[in-house]
């Protein structure tokens, strides 16, 4: 690497890193005093509060990952510009390619970083940071639940399903059971709702109803009320909502696995959360390229007009990652489509802005 190659990474890594040392303390700061009254009402533990936000701190740098990336980049390849730094670089003899090579340096390095950020340190401060969330700033664990449309396989030959169930009385309604020989269906048990008796360690099934299916007559038996144990935790119903934020790598695959094999409704949520991971170091070149291009050419209006560019377009692939991840998990929208669209879209753009910055 030649000197001006060491000039331009070194800027670009340390313009990175202040922009989030900078940053972060604002948030911090911001959600301090959104949050302080819950915090006091609910008396969270000041050691509960610091570990917050240290788990805080990794949280927000890796959501708001784009736009730290853009304004870095543009912040100080702006700077170049106005004095003629680029000027000089392309006039020197260097191609637009060449004088790109320490950008892609230092995106790759980001890459590296942003990798092994959100696959194994962001899940754990994910975890911390939604716990505490959910137990001192929303009112108790069970808000992170989910709670309707529950579908669980059991067991190789039983299914499992309740329309909702509310975790503070350990009921769910409409619950169903299933079980197969093979794939031959041997009997069915409804109820219009069934409860956890915890002093009994038993179920409690209203409205029971079990048909046993039989070669020529199905055998019905029915009661108004029955008490019984079933081989299965309700609690095991209803993982919380963000149970996918907060597993690494490995241990995401082994989840997303067991959740396929039982059949779980929201599997392609978690799909979403794992292609997201792959997808950040990805969206680092592509983010380097436009901001390079976007700040390269010195403009009437300086640096504010590039930032305010920059962030512009930093926000837009903030809401399309947004908006396609949600498709995807409210939908039948393929969840690795969704994640790649924003690349795509941004990479095309990147091409164009390239082009014409190379001019």
């Amino acid at each position: 690497m030649k000197i001006i190659d060491w000039y331009i990474l070194k800027r670009y890594l340390l313009t990175f890193f202040t922009m989030i040392m900078l940053f972060i303390p604002i948030g911090i700061m911001v959600d301090v005093s959104e949050k302080v009254d819950k915090m006091i009402d609910n008396e969270a533990p000041t050691a509960a509060i610091l570990s917050y936000y240290i788990d805080f701190t990794f949280y927000f740098a890796s959501f708001l990952f784009p736009i730290f990336l853009f304004l870095s980049i543009i912040w100080f390849t702006s700077k170049l510009a106005n004095n003629t730094e680029v000027i000089a670089i392309l006039s020197s003899g260097i191609s637009f390619w060449r004088f790109l090579r320490p950008y892609f340096i230092g995106a790759t390095i980001i890459a590296i970083f942003s990798f092994i950020m959100g696959m194994f340190i962001v899940p754990e401060a994910s975890e911390g940071y939604n716990d505490f969330r959910i137990k001192y700033l929303k009112g108790g664990r069970d808000k992170g639940r989910e709670t309707t449309n529950l579908f669980n396989q059991i067991n190789d030959d039983e299914y499992i399903y309740v329309s909702s169930f509310t975790p503070s009385t350990k009921i769910g309604y409409n619950f169903t059971l299933e079980h197969f020989d093979g794939n031959t269906l041997k009997y069915k048990i409804k109820a219009s709702n069934i409860r956890w008796i915890d002093k009994d360690s038993i179920y409690r099934l209203s409205g029971y109803i079990k048909r046993g299916v039989g070669e020529n007559d199905d055998i019905l038996e029915k009661q108004n009320r029955l008490d019984t144990v079933f081989d299965f935790d309700l609690d095991d119903l209803t993982p919380v909502s963000y149970v996918a934020e907060t597993k690494n790598l490995f241990e995401l695959n082994r989840f997303i696995d067991e959740q396929r094999k039982k059949g779980a409704p929201n599997i392609n949520t978690y799909l979403v959360v794992k292609y997201k991971r792959w997808s950040l170091p990805i969206s680092a070149f592509i983010l380097t390229i436009i901001a390079v291009s976007v700040s390269s050419m010195k403009r009437r209006g300086g640096m504010g007009v590039n930032l305010a560019v920059g962030i512009s377009l930093a926000f837009i692939f903030i809401f399309f990652d947004k908006v396609f991840g949600t498709m995807a998990e409210q939908s039948d929208f393929s969840p690795l489509l969704a994640v790649a669209i924003p690349n795509i879209l941004f990479g095309v753009l990147a091409i164009y802005l390239l082009n014409n910055a190379k001019r």
